[in-house]
């Protein structure tokens, strides 16, 4: 399964949206994700994902993003192990 899916998959449980709707284009704020919920989401992948993600800011505004940073932060463990 692709980070894609994999977040397609947690974002339907953890905010009760169809798949259908979670386009990799789809703007989070028109799914009703606001950026608490984001925030709160991100760190349900580190959770599920097992990964660690950046403190530093990143601008996350579609479901696509939040896969490119996933994918970008799962390559630099595998590279730094």
């Amino acid at each position: 399964m692709s980070s894609l899916q994999t977040i397609q998959r947690l974002m339907v449980e953890q905010f009760d949206l169809k798949l259908e709707d979670l386009s990799p284009d789809a703007q989070l704020e028109s799914l009703g994700v606001d950026s608490l919920s984001v925030i709160e989401f991100m760190f349900h992948l580190e959770d599920e994902l097992k990964i660690k993600l950046p403190d530093a800011r990143v601008e996350i505004k579609t479901v696509q993003d939040v896969a490119n940073v996933v994918d970008r932060i799962i390559a630099e463990q595998k590279s730094s192990s």
